[in-house]
C-alpha cells in the first residue's frame, strides 16, 4: 500500500469512526478505540502525531454531540491516547494474540479510568467506596458493548488494512520497516 493509499485508508477509517458515534448503536459500541489502536500500531512509527487522530475524531463528534464535565472528558480523551500508546507496544510484536490483548487491555483501561472519573467528578455517585463500586457496577453493560465494539472494529480495520496490504505487497516494504 503506497502512501496515498494509506492516507485514503486512514481518512476512511477516521470518517467511519466519527460517523460511528452518530449512527444508532449500542452505548459504547464505537470505532474510536480501534482507531486509537490502529494509529499506534501502523502510524505512530511514522509520526507521533498519529496518536492524536482518535482525539480529533472525538473532538469533531463532541462538537455536535455535546461536551460534558471537563475532568470526565479529559479521562475519556486520555484513555484513548493511552489506547494508542498500547498500539505502539503491540506494533513491536504484532500478531493476532498481541492485537487482541492490546484491544482488551485498552477496553479495560478505558472502563477503569472513565468510570473512576465519573464517580470522582460528577454528582451521580456518593464519594465513598460504595459509590465507586456502584459506579463500576452500573457501567458493566456499557463495558460489554465497549469490548464487543473494540474487538469488532479492530478486526475490521486491521483485517481490511492487512488484506489491502497483501494485495499491494510491492509498495509496502518501506512502510512495514518504518513501523517496527
Amino acid at each position: 500500500m503506497n502512501t496515498k493509499a494509506l492516507f485514503l485508508f486512514v481518512v476512511l477509517i477516521t470518517v467511519l469512526s466519527v460517523a460511528g458515534r452518530f449512527l444508532p448503536h449500542p452505548a459504547n459500541f464505537t470505532p474510536i478505540g480501534a482507531l486509537a489502536l490502529f494509529s499506534g500500531v501502523y502510524l505512530a512509527g511514522k509520526t507521533r502525531y498519529a496518536l492524536l487522530l482518535p482525539l480529533v475524531a472525538m473532538l469533531v463528534s463532541d462538537i455536535f454531540l455535546g461536551f460534558y464535565e471537563v475532568q470526565v472528558m479529559i479521562s475519556v480523551y486520555g484513555s484513548f491516547f493511552v489506547f494508542g500508546l498500547l498500539g505502539m507496544l503491540v506494533a513491536r510484536r504484532k500478531n493476532p494474540a498481541t492485537v487482541v490483548l492490546g484491544t482488551l487491555t485498552g477496553s479495560a483501561l478505558f472502563f477503569i479510568v472513565t468510570n473512576f472519573a465519573v464517580w470522582a467528578f460528577s454528582p451521580l455517585y456518593p464519594a465513598t467506596l460504595v459509590g465507586l463500586m456502584t459506579s463500576y457496577a452500573a457501567a458493566i453493560p456499557f463495558f460489554r458493548y465497549a469490548v464487543a465494539g473494540d474487538l469488532f472494529f479492530v478486526a475490521l480495520f486491521f483485517g481490511a488494512f492487512e488484506l489491502a496490504s497483501s494485495l499491494a505487497p510491492s509498495s509496502l516494504p518501506a512502510f512495514k520497516r518504518a513501523r517496527r
